[in-house]
């Protein structure tokens, strides 16, 4: 018994120990360099990375030719102000992680953001639809409080593009558009998530589908934009 004892004790400290050894691996970095330096762009980082001291200056998003090169750092949602969207639009952009993982222990997401109202204050409400390189989706919100459409750690869907292991390239072109009273996003061509406006809009979700787009990436990450833009049918 006292040989089972200890056993279980030895066990769980290993479990302890490892656990707290992931979440340290994958603490908000502060990028080297931060900050953003592409014209008219703003940026703000999750109300958790506030909390723990971190701001955009801790994540970078930089012009590169005709691609937008975010690095970060805290988890941070970047838009323009003179890009907004009402009625019904698609916004679309293709993202490109050339190692996937490479600043992270387990898949982080990135992709389109829309809907935004009252960015950068403690009021703002968004919805994002982001990808994944392992293959998964997640649609999720802010209004100011998080709200998921698609559960709390999204989804798998066959369209997404997985990587070929960690360090490789991988590319998602993203779309999310909003049609009378339906919010889809489309991931390489094809619809991974449909949903009623009402799940949306509302109280404690988005004031409104219409408002300044833009794009939302997750901490530890480090990938390329180009192509973003929004379209009227």
């Amino acid at each position: 018994m006292r040989m089972l004892y200890r056993s279980t004790l030895a066990l769980g400290a290993i479990c302890l120990l490892s656990t707290i050894v992931v979440l340290a691996q994958d603490a908000s970095r502060t990028v080297a360099g931060g900050g953003i330096s592409v014209s008219g762009w703003q940026g703000k980082v999750d109300d958790s990375e506030e909390k723990a001291g971190k701001t955009v200056n801790d994540a970078k998003l930089a012009k590169e030719g005709d691609a937008l090169h975010f690095v970060t750092g805290p988890a941070t949602t970047y838009w323009n102000p003179a890009n907004k969207a009402s009625g019904d639009y698609t916004v679309k952009a293709t993202f490109k992680e050339p190692k996937f993982q490479n600043l992270n222990t387990h898949p982080h997401p990135y992709g389109i953001m829309i809907a935004g109202n009252d960015l950068g204050t403690d009021h703002q409400s968004l919805l994002y639809c982001a990808a994944y390189g392992n293959g998964n989706f997640i649609m999720r919100g802010f209004g100011p409080a998080p709200f998921q459409l698609n559960g709390r750690r999204g989804a798998p869907a066959e369209s997404v593009h997985k990587a070929a292991g960690p360090g490789e390239p991988v590319e998602q072109t993203i779309a999310v558009s909003v049609k009378g009273d339906k919010i889809e996003c489309s991931i390489n061509g094809a619809v991974v998530g449909s949903y009623a406006k009402s799940e949306a809009v509302g109280e404690g979700k988005l004031k409104s589908t219409d408002g300044v787009y833009g794009v939302r990436v997750a901490h530890n990450t480090e990938g390329f934009i180009t192509g973003l833009a929004m379209t009227k049918p």
